[in-house]
């Protein structure tokens, strides 16, 4: 089983209903078990030209998974889950009822047409950092460093929304899960 990191992220809509929805259906995936999550963060929207006080803020939060898919077969999953809540894609970094973005999946480096992974940005995104903090407080973004020193360094501008974590009960994200030679949980 591998360990991936998913961001969430919207700022059209029922926000968070959409990141709680949206946490639920990465949990249902086949082939995924929830480990632990954030709670969720608001952030200014960042766009193309950099910050945009006059679009809608986000809603953020980060979710961590062990998984049995492969990195662009969990991608593909995180867009059909996007597509059910009414994401378009028109506008690079435009506004979105759900943005999912595959962050780091265990120690892999990935670069395809159509995924990078590690994030190419996730160091360089207090959105980003904070709630993976709050999932994973050992967090490490591959070939980058610990998440609370990118975070510390960069300066965390997200303000705390008071919403439980996105999963129910979170394990510590940064230890592997015991699993017995079925790969079930004791």
């Amino acid at each position: 089983m591998s360990r991936a990191v998913v961001a969430l992220g919207a700022n059209l809509g029922d926000r968070g209903s959409a990141l709680r929805a949206a946490a639920s259906a990465i949990a249902a995936l086949p082939g995924v078990r929830p480990v632990s999550s954030s709670r969720e963060v608001e952030s200014i929207a960042v766009t193309l030209d950099g910050p945009d006080e006059a679009k809608p803020r986000y809603r953020n939060a980060v979710v961590v998974v062990d998984t049995e898919l492969e990195p662009q077969g969990l991608l593909d999953a995180l867009h059909r889950i996007e597509d059910t809540h009414g994401r378009t894609r028109e506008v690079r970094w435009g506004d979105r009822t759900l943005d999912l973005d595959l962050v780091a999946f265990d120690e892999l480096s990935v670069d395809t047409e159509t995924l990078t992974v590690p994030h190419p940005r996730a160091g360089q995104r207090a959105f980003v950092l904070a709630p993976w903090l709050d999932a994973d407080p050992e967090a490490v973004l591959p070939g980058v460093g610990p998440v609370a020193d990118l975070l510390a360094a960069l300066g965390d501008d997200t303000e705390r929304v008071d919403e439980p974590r996105l999963f129910d009960d979170p394990d510590r994200a940064s230890r592997p899960a015991a699993t017995d030679a079925t790969g079930a949980r004791p």
